[in-house]
């Protein structure tokens, strides 16, 4: 059976960390836990589990964090866990069968991350395979039986473990400020850190938050020569513009994303910035583009529910306008009334995909 250090990083983890830790304690043959400046009872509630309890200055830095706790580990294998996180019963059984079965070449094993409740800040489906259990140390292997050369991909196994991810409230301010201190330091993002700052813009920023993130997509969308990079910035900038009301720069960035493959995200702001103009008709166009036309790049809501509460908000503005002037039986009536219950009907049944 392999061994396992369990490697956590904390800070003001109290009102969750023990129900971490009950789940998962006795599946882990060592516990570090490593406090970036708790002030609550964090490292108290820590050290019912473990001794092995150790500080660190936080630096605004989740990785520099996740390294210290790996260096102080000396298992076959580390599992990294969130305050946040749950085992389940039937999970915990999969996580013991998966420790006594595991390959010695197994260097990563993936399990599938679930997020429940509304506090999705990233996530595109309730389901997503994560790299949760490293192997500590990597041996390295040569392959191929002629101009042989050293195996540098990872071994990595796909568990059916799935770990619930509950977490008790978002945490996309804290994520936005190190996003900007990331890119003030380093003058760039990796695609990885750029895609994840976009998606929680789109999905928690509020006005000062898109504000704050304005000349940095302004900066990528202007000098980044890879096309998935304009194009994220792309549906950032055009939330920016509708919100400021700047209607030249929305249509110039909106009118150049046409001429490429339409994206989701882009629709939706059309849809979104007619019905602000009350011109309803046209929203009607565009966030059925959205909704069946087109795909999301970044929040897959905006080619799903999203577009479609637009198309019935839309339909009941139209149908209210139309009733106030014409018989409720004419086949203008009756076609909003059809075209109604359908987006009615898709927008209730839409449901995030199960799993990516």
């Amino acid at each position: 059976m392999a061994t396992i250090s369990l490697c956590m990083i904390v800070k003001n983890e109290s009102a969750v960390l023990a129900r971490c830790l009950d789940s998962i304690a006795d599946l882990m043959d060592e516990i570090i836990i490593v406090d970036t400046g708790s002030t609550d009872n964090t490292k108290e509630i820590a050290a019912q589990y473990t001794s092995r309890i150790y500080d660190f200055k936080w630096t605004s830095d989740f990785s520099a964090a996740r390294n210290f706790s790996f260096s102080k580990a000396t298992m076959e294998y580390i599992y990294t866990a969130d305050a946040d996180e749950i085992l389940d019963d039937a999970n915990r059984e999969r996580f013991l069968r998966l420790k006594d079965a595991l390959l010695p070449e197994i260097e990563i094993v993936q399990m599938k991350y679930v997020t429940q409740g509304t506090f999705d800040t990233v996530l595109n489906a309730k389901k997503e395979y994560r790299p949760k259990l490293f192997r500590r140390l990597r041996t390295f292997t040569w392959i191929d039986p002629i101009h042989e050369t050293v195996r540098l991909t990872p071994v990595t196994f796909d568990s059916d473990v799935e770990i619930l991810h509950c977490p008790q409230s978002l945490h996309s301010k804290r994520d936005f400020s190190i996003f900007i201190k990331a890119f003030e330091h380093d003058g760039q993002f990796s695609p990885k850190i750029r895609t994840m700052y976009a998606k929680e813009l789109l999905k928690t920023g509020d006005k000062k938050d898109f504000t704050d993130a304005k000349p940095i997509f302004q900066l990528i969308f202007d000098n980044d020569p890879a096309d998935d990079a304009r194009k994220e910035a792309a549906c950032v900038l055009a939330r920016i513009y509708r919100m400021e009301d700047n209607k030249n720069e929305f249509f110039k960035l909106t009118m150049k994303d046409m001429l490429t493959t339409p994206c989701a995200e882009i629709c939706y702001e059309l849809g979104t910035y007619f019905v602000g103009q009350r011109d309803y008709a046209e929203a009607v166009l565009w966030f059925y583009n959205a909704a069946y036309e087109t795909e999301s790049i970044l929040d897959v809501h905006t080619s799903g529910d999203l577009p479609l509460l637009g198309l019935v908000e839309c339909y009941e503005t139209l149908l209210a306008g139309e009733e106030a002037k014409i018989p409720s039986d004419t086949a203008l009536t009756i076609q909003y009334e059809m075209m109604l219950d359908k987006y009615r009907e898709a927008s209730r049944d839409w449901r995030m995909p199960e799993e990516t």
